[in-house]
C-alpha cells in the first residue's frame, strides 16, 4: 500500500495530520457556526409558527366577532320589526279611536244643528202664527172702522 501512496505521491503523515486538521475544523464549525445558526433558526421557525397560530386564533376571533354581530344585527332587526308593527298596531288603533269620536261628535253636531233648525222653525212657525193673528185682528179691526162709519 505504501508503494500506491508513493505512485501517487501521498504521504501517510501529512494525510492523518490533515484529517485531525479536518476534525478540529469540523469540530470547531459544529460547535461554533452550525450549532448557533441552528438554534437561530429553530427560534425563528419557533416565532413564524407562533406568528401563524396568533393569525389563525386572530381569524377565528374575527369569524367569531362577525358571527356575534351578524347575530346581534339579526335579533336588533327583529326587534325593530316588532316595534314598528306595534306602533302601527297602537297608530291603526289611536286612528280607529280619533275617527270614532270625531264620527261622535260630528253626529252630535249635526243633531243638535238640526234640534236647533227644529226649533227655530217652530219659533218661526209660531211666531208667524201671532203675527196673521195680529194682521187678522188689524184687518178686522179696519173692517169694524169702516162698518161703523
Amino acid at each position: 500500500m505504501q508503494a500506491l501512496f508513493q505512485a501517487f505521491g501521498l504521504n501517510g503523515s501529512l494525510i492523518l495530520a490533515q484529517a485531525v486538521n479536518f476534525g478540529i475544523v469540523l469540530f470547531a464549525l459544529t460547535y461554533f457556526l452550525y450549532k448557533p445558526i441552528n438554534k437561530v433558526l429553530e427560534a425563528r421557525q419557533n416565532k413564524v409558527a407562533q406568528g401563524v397560530e396568533d393569525a389563525e386564533r386572530a381569524a377565528e376571533k374575527l369569524a367569531q366577532a362577525d358571527t356575534m354581530a351578524s347575530e346581534k344585527v339579526s335579533t336588533a332587526e327583529t326587534e325593530a320589526e316588532g316595534i314598528m308593527t306595534s306602533a302601527r298596531e297602537t297608530a291603526a288603533a289611536e286612528r280607529a279611536r280619533i275617527l270614532k269620536e270625531a264620527e261622535l261628535r260630528a253626529a252630535n253636531v249635526a243633531a243638535d244643528a238640526e234640534a236647533r233648525a227644529h226649533e227655530a222653525s217652530e219659533k218661526m212657525f209660531r211666531e208667524s202664527e201671532k203675527e196673521v193673528a195680529r194682521l187678522a185682528m188689524l184687518a178686522a179691526e179696519k173692517i169694524l172702522k169702516k162698518s161703523s162709519v
